[in-house]
């Protein structure tokens, strides 16, 4: 019982900065792609990869500095690599489901690039991500 509290406090924190890397990658998505003169309204794929960085720095130093703070340092090298890899793949679930409702479905309207990309894609990927930081980039002591 002591383990399951535990691991739901520590989901509310990785779901805490979760939420905020979120708004970061969506809210850039949006400013670039569906505002008003958007820099990148033609290259819907290049906006989701950028917003998706930016919140992946928000991730990593939340999830750093807060959600597993107490987690033993095996090296910033090694942590933020992993980190890295991580999020990159699943970037490319959030990119790869853009893709589909784009070129494949012929979705184009903001509610479609938001569901398919940052609702569904960051979906999948949230689960995986979750599992990785913990036994992967932020191990135990």
């Amino acid at each position: 019982m002591k383990r399951l509290l535990g691991l739901r406090h520590e989901f509310g924190k990785f779901f805490s900065v979760g939420a905020l890397g979120y708004i970061v990658g969506v809210g850039g998505f949006n400013f670039l792609v569906h505002l008003e003169n958007a820099p990148l309204a033609s290259k819907p794929l290049t906006a989701s990869l950028i917003s998706g960085v930016a919140s992946i720095l928000v991730a990593y130093v939340g999830n750093r500095h807060w959600t597993w703070k107490d987690r033993q340092r095996t090296g910033a090298r090694r942590e933020i690599t992993l980190f890295f890899i991580i999020n990159g793949i699943t970037l490319v679930f959030g990119v790869i489901c853009l893709a589909i409702s784009r070129y494949v479905l012929g979705l184009d309207s903001a509610l479609a690039d938001n569901i398919s990309a940052n609702v569904i894609g960051v979906g999948i990927g949230t689960l995986f991500r979750f599992w990785s930081y913990r036994t992967i980039v932020f191990k135990p002591h």
